[in-house]
């Protein structure tokens, strides 16, 4: 897997040493010397990981680092901080200002090699919904940018079979309105995130009732976990078991004894990290929604009723499917006498009653101004006439207020047409309604003509 790597060191010594051990892995290295310039690097060039060195002149890595998470452009760029300082405090403080790890000089390659590869597969998924988030946004179809949210209210779930360990675990995270919950099973584990969403899971590597491995095999194949941070918890010895946790798919490590303070900082990141993939995965949703509905009625667009429709065409319907295309008689008069937001409130009591009229597995859209069409599966030619007249007495029946002390009475025109066999395209079929429409229309309107 290659990928871009950005490391800024104001050593050239430590800058050539890194820049060769990544290039042996066929990796795409570009250096900085200092803050500014790494900031202003990672801003065009936009590197899938950041090695950032602490000590430095001018612009030290915790501030470079900083406002590497606070611009729009890099707050989705890994950054892994590199130093000689060794201490709790400075790792801290590392992971305070948005570093996704902390790795003490002199690093073992196969351990930045491990890092490297984990962060960067991170990173692709996220440019995956980046890329379609950012799409969306052009078009004006998600809301505002991303802001760093508090963890308050996130859920955990601590995988150890050692009470005090897990205990540990959970007062710590409490301390930042974490709700945890704790279990010892690999079946345990699996029913509790199987049953409710989590936004993290701290698993121990010292489990005993299990192999914590394949749990975090199993976790990262399940549809459901797949995509939960998994923080890792192990003993100095274990080395080799983190480095295989990492090719499984979890996200962060931390070893024991657990520093408290460090622990909340990495669950803290994490679970931002999830976040803000939540809220890309949530914009698209939205984006999509947007993209293939009609705002005013709810009811999908003319777009996703063609596709719709020659899905279910390819796929065959034993008994047929039927197209109803509808049209509000007179409609021009509502806009002409009350105005266009008394036709907006009517075209939203028509589709109330439309909805409210067809069955659960048939699909309305808004077609155009003042027409519906009706996608019904599984539905012969008297069905049809027989729905379609259902719609139309409804309609009929309906009680339209435009003003106070004021009732306008609403009918419908329908045109209807029915598959044949597997001779129809979907253009046809809604050829076809739309002059069973037409028909109607030239009969006297307030009725329903079949093709």
């Amino acid at each position: 897997m290659t990928a871009r790597i950005l490391i800024v060191d104001d050593v050239p010594a430590n800058t050539r040493l890194l820049e060769a051990t990544l290039g042996a892995e066929y990796y795409d290295v570009a250096t900085a010397n200092d803050g500014p310039e790494a900031i202003r690097l990672a801003g065009s060039w936009q590197p899938d990981l950041i090695l950032l060195d602490v000590m430095m002149p001018e612009m030290d890595g915790y501030e470079a680092c900083r406002r590497l998470k606070e611009a729009a452009q890099t707050l989705h760029i890994p950054v892994v901080m590199i130093t000689a300082l060794g201490e709790p405090g400075e790792r801290l403080r590392g992971l305070e200002a948005g570093a996704d790890d902390f790795l003490t000089k002199p690093v073992a390659t196969e351990t930045l090699l491990a890092r490297v590869k984990s962060l960067v597969r991170l990173k692709r998924m996220l440019d995956e919904w980046r890329m379609r988030g950012e799409t969306a946004r052009a078009l004006g179809l998600t809301g505002d940018a991303f802001n760093l949210p508090s963890v308050e209210g996130a859920r955990a779930l601590v995988v150890d079979d050692q009470e005090r360990s897990a205990l540990v675990v959970q007062n710590a995270l409490a301390l930042d309105g974490i709700v945890v919950g704790c279990v010892g099973t690999e079946v345990e584990t699996l029913t509790l995130t199987g049953a409710a969403p989590y936004d993290l899971i701290v698993l121990s590597l010292s489990w005993q009732r299990g192999d914590p491995l394949r749990l975090a095999s199993r976790l990262r194949a399940t549809d459901r976990t797949h995509e939960i941070p998994m923080l890792l918890i192990a003993e100095s010895h274990q080395k080799e078991r983190i480095l295989r946790g990492f090719d499984l798919g979890a996200n962060d490590w931390l070893l024991r004894p657990v520093d408290e303070h460090e622990l909340r900082a990495r669950a803290r990141n994490q679970i931002r990290r999830k976040f803000y993939q939540d809220r890309l995965r949530a914009d698209l949703g939205l984006a999509l929604e947007m993209a293939l509905t009609d705002p005013l009625t709810g009811f999908y667009n003319q777009r996703y009723l063609l596709r719709h429709l020659r899905g279910l065409l390819s796929a065959g319907q034993p008994a047929g499917i039927a197209v109803l295309m509808i049209d509000i008689d007179h409609f021009k008069e509502i806009n002409d006498r009350w105005g266009h937001p008394v036709g907006d409130a009517a075209l939203q009591a028509i589709a109330e009653t439309l909805r409210r009229r067809v069955r659960v597995f048939d699909s309305i859209a808004r077609y155009g101004g003042e027409e519906f069409a009706v996608v019904m599966p599984g539905t012969t030619q008297p069905d049809a006439v027989s729905a379609a007249e259902r719609l139309r007495s409804a309609i009929e029946e309906m009680s339209f207020h435009p003003a106070p002390g004021v009732e306008h009475k609403m009918t419908i025109s329908i045109g209807v047409s029915c598959s044949k066999g597997g001779e129809n395209t979907a253009e046809q079929l809604l050829q076809a309604a739309d002059r069973a429409l037409y028909q109607a229309k030239r009969f006297g309107r307030n009725r329903a003509e079949l093709t």
